[in-house]
């Protein structure tokens, strides 16, 4: 018996994309974060989607991909200065089917093509094994003020290969 297995493919944001791509942000962080940050934790996190406004400014001013599935969003990544995943969230339903590491593979061949000598993320301790996996190694561990609750994560760091 044949088995299907999804098929994604990568695009640019698009401003209209807001309001999908807040709801992928609240659902992986409230199903897939819950195992290592309290629901009070969560709900902190997740208020960083609450302005949509504000939200789509920060995708706006990074370069941001979409990962999509039979045309539908299911993932986005986003990187800063050309050297920092700022953000890459993948929603559970998509989850460990491959939309995150072709995204992180995507925003890694960008850097490196741009000339970025690493590529540095800071990473949630639900993300942290998948970062690890792709060869990031932890570098400071942090902890952030998130509406009024603390939260940790790990700046991890990757050297990148110089094209030949």
């Amino acid at each position: 018996m044949a088995t299907a297995y999804p098929t994604f493919a990568l695009r640019p944001f698009l401003i209209e994309d807001t309001p999908v791509l807040a709801e992928i942000f609240r659902a992986s962080i409230s199903e897939l974060a819950a195992d290592d940050y309290s629901e009070r934790q969560q709900e902190a996190w997740i208020s960083a989607a609450d302005d949509e406004d504000a939200f789509a400014q920060r995708l706006q001013k990074q370069l941001t991909l979409i990962a999509t599935m039979n045309g539908s969003p299911v993932g986005f990544a986003s990187l800063e200065n050309n050297e920092l995943i700022d953000l890459l969230y993948v929603h559970p339903a998509a989850a460990g089917q491959g939309a995150g590491t072709m995204l992180a593979d995507a925003l890694e061949k960008l850097a490196k093509a741009r000339g970025a000598k690493k590529l540095r993320a800071d990473v949630s301790d639900t993300a942290e094994p998948f970062f690890k996996k792709r060869g990031f190694t932890p570098w400071r561990r942090n902890t952030v003020q998130r509406g009024g609750e603390w939260l940790s994560n790990t700046t991890m760091e990757k050297a990148l290969e110089t094209p030949r």
